[in-house]
Parts: C-alpha cells; sequence; structure tokens
C-alpha cells in the first residue's frame, strides 16, 4: 500500500463527495484535485459549487438534496459516469442546529436526522455498488459528537452516532468485496459551519470563553486527516489528534464533559428555549425542512 505522503497515492483516484460547496467538503474537493484526484460534487448551493468545481478543472457537479432517495440515485449514477466509475465516496453532507431535548422544536430533530442519517445513507446505498470492488472506500463524515454528547446538540449528537453505526455496519457487510469503510470524527473545526451554529446567545453562555466546547482546530487540520484516511483506505480518520484517545475513552470523556459545564447548562437552556427559529448550520430547502 502507499504512504499517504505518496504524491501517487491519490493521483486517478475517482472521488465523489457531498456536501461540497462549502466548509470540509469544498476544502477536501480542492486538496484531492490538487493531489491528482478525479472529484465530483454534489450539494445544495449552485453558486458554491460551481466555484469550487472551477478551481478543480471544471469538475462534475450537480445539486443535491441527499434526504430526496431519487434524486441522490440519479446524481450519484450520473457523476459516476462522467467520472468512468467510483473509487471513493465521501458522505460528508450534514446539518447541526441548537436544540434542546425538553422544549426544542421536534422539526429540529427531525430535519436533523433526515440530512444526516437518511442523507448519508441514501449516499450510501447509490454509491455502493460503484465503490464495492477492491481499492474502493466508503467514508461517512461523523463527529466527536457521535462519541462524548453536549447539551443543545442533542439531535446532532443522535444523527451523528447512527452515521457512525451506519458506517461500521457498511463496513462488515462491504468485506468480502475487497472495498474499504472509514468513519471520520472531528471536533470543531473552523468552518462557517461550527461559527453559524454555535452562533446563538445560548451557545455563547455554553461554551464561556473558550468560544467552542473544546476550541475551534484549523480546517486543515481536518483535510490533512481525510487525505491520509482517503489515501490508506483507513477505518478511522480523526483531528485533531487528541481525539483519537478520546474515542477510546469515550465512557470517561462523557463525565468531564458533564463536569466541565454543568454550571452552564441551566441559562443556556433557558436562552435557548427563548431563541426563536435558532439557524441550521446549512439552510435547508423550505419544502422539504418541515
Amino acid at each position: 500500500m502507499r504512504r499517504p505522503n505518496d504524491p501517487a497515492a491519490l493521483r486517478g483516484r475517482r472521488v465523489l463527495v457531498t456536501g461540497a460547496a462549502r466548509g470540509i467538503g469544498a476544502a477536501l474537493v480542492r486538496r484531492l484535485h490538487a493531489r491528482g484526484a478525479r472529484v465530483a460534487l454534489a450539494g445544495l448551493e449552485p453558486d458554491g459549487l460551481a466555484a469550487v468545481a472551477r478551481d478543480c478543472g471544471d469538475a462534475p457537479w450537480r445539486t443535491c438534496d441527499v434526504t430526496d432517495r431519487g434524486r441522490v440515485e440519479r446524481v450519484v449514477t450520473e457523476l459516476a459516469d462522467e467520472l468512468g466509475g467510483l473509487d471513493v465516496v465521501v458522505a460528508n453532507a450534514g446539518v447541526a442546529c441548537q436544540w434542546p431535548v425538553l422544549g426544542g422544536d421536534p422539526r429540529i430533530l427531525e430535519t436533523t436526522m433526515r440530512v444526516n442519517v437518511f442523507g448519508t445513507y441514501h449516499t450510501l446505498r447509490a454509491a455502493g455498488p460503484y465503490i464495492a470492488h477492491p481499492g474502493g472506500y466508503a467514508l461517512t463524515v461523523a463527529s466527536l459528537a457521535a462519541a462524548v454528547h453536549a447539551p443543545l446538540l442533542g439531535a446532532y449528537s443522535a444523527s451523528k452516532a447512527a452515521v457512525e453505526a451506519l458506517g461500521d455496519t457498511l463496513r462488515l457487510e462491504l468485506r468480502h468485496t475487497g472495498a474499504r469503510v472509514g468513519v471520520a470524527y472531528f471536533a470543531e473545526l473552523d468552518t462557517d459551519m461550527t461559527r453559524r451554529g454555535f452562533g446563538t446567545r445560548a451557545g455563547a453562555v455554553l461554551q464561556g470563553r473558550r468560544g467552542g466546547f473544546t476550541g475551534v482546530t484549523p480546517l486543515r487540520s481536518g483535510i490533512d486527516a481525510l487525505e491520509r484516511g482517503i489515501a490508506t483506505r483507513a477505518r478511522r480518520v480523526h483531528a485533531p489528534r487528541w481525539v483519537g484517545p478520546v474515542l477510546y475513552g469515550r465512557m470517561a470523556a462523557q463525565r468531564v464533559v458533564e463536569t466541565a459545564v454543568r454550571a452552564r447548562v441551566e441559562p443556556a437552556l433557558r436562552i435557548a428555549l427563548e431563541e426563536e427559529d435558532p439557524p441550521m448550520t446549512t439552510p435547508q430547502p423550505e419544502d422539504r425542512a418541515g
């Protein structure tokens, strides 16, 4: 197997990335293109997709609401045809929103599950037959929130725990084909999704002075980890580095989080219940958000 820093490790690999209009997805597509991969993009925002595609040699792209199974199937088929097949799919599209379990708007939980869980499932289901070959690789983007759960992130944590489970299960089900499956876990990376998701009064109270539950990590750290993971078809991808040990010690880490935020939870909850229409980190199509 080629080393992850081998210039040829990604050259010619045919990679489809969802949620590619901005944030992690856009940065990853640009990095993979720079390493010689052949990339295809899917996402909600046509202007963003077009701009990223131009930076990647006019790579093929399609608008795609991952909650629409039929649309996902058509887009994956079309993009795979344009690339002449697929070697890698990165199920990156996701959304987060502040949400108290008691008193929170049930529609936030429903939308989060539709995008993060069903969107990931639709993507894997459509792309699975294309990457089910020796050398094939599927990567689901979960989160540290899949393992360690914080107040106001119940919907996001539940959805990312499900994404982790889908990835772990698919790994077993694809093993006989020679394909591999990885799950990515990130702490708070410096993206507009993080800034938008925590940019509420309740979020500010809960985070305290750190500006985030764990402190914000430069986006490049996450993209470096993704590049290494895709090059080696890794079982686990994580950033920053301390996330790895936390995953193994998730029960102890949960107690640490609970202790750290205990004094700030009640005032943050009061504010959260007063805040109307907290923003989704990625705006969703109105006709599918309710």
